[in-house]
């Protein structure tokens, strides 16, 4: 099994060339603009009443205030959060993102602050198998780990289909357009407690 490490994906902004700590960002700017994605409960969701909520909200927020520093959050789809934030779109990401090397290479990460498991979930009597996936349809949100191991382990095995948001994934399962999602642990553990 995948372990997937997630962490606080606090990117600081590059100015000059140089990245910023947070203490730095705090001293040369009241203001810190967040990247989330928004749709990732219960780390990111909007509530009934048009509101920023959860797990990862509540971090930045927590963050913003030990720096002083008013959080404006800007909602990005979860596969540009990486280049909305090298174009300045905002100075900082706190979206659950798991380290790795290509990423490194791109951003620089804080420390993680909880951990998390991939898993396959599949439909109850689908007879989905993850030891013989040959000929099935699995899905995986796209630009992610699940996606990346998908890419690289099951091409040409399976029937790979890549989805924009956790919510178009899951609607796939339910809808049985794949017999299979891969993802994160607690994020599908968050849906199968949904009715």
């Amino acid at each position: 099994m995948m372990y997937r490490v997630l962490l606080i994906a606090l990117f600081l902004a590059v100015l000059g060339g140089v990245a910023l700590t947070a203490t730095e960002c705090a001293e040369t700017a009241s203001k810190v603009r967040i990247g989330v994605d928004a749709g990732y409960p219960p780390f990111s969701r909007i509530d009934d009443k048009g509101r920023l909520k959860g797990f990862d909200v509540d971090i930045a927020l927590a963050l913003c205030a030990r720096m002083k520093a008013v959080c404006e959050f800007v909602r990005h789809d979860w596969e540009y959060l990486i280049p909305g934030l090298r174009t300045g779109k905002f100075d900082a990401i706190v979206s659950s993102m798991s380290i790795t090397e290509k990423r490194r290479r791109l951003v620089a990460f804080t420390e993680r602050y909880y951990s998390n498991v991939v898993r396959f979930v599949a439909r109850k009597g689908g007879g989905f198998d993850p030891s013989a996936p040959a000929g099935r349809t699995i899905g995986a949100s796209r630009a992610t780990i699940a996606s990346d191991w998908l890419e690289e382990n099951l091409a040409g095995i399976a029937d790979i289909r890549l989805f924009s948001t956790q919510e178009a994934l899951l609607s796939a399962l339910a809808g049985g357009r794949v017999d299979a999602v891969f993802g994160d642990g607690l994020g599908f553990w968050n849906w199968l407690q949904s009715p």
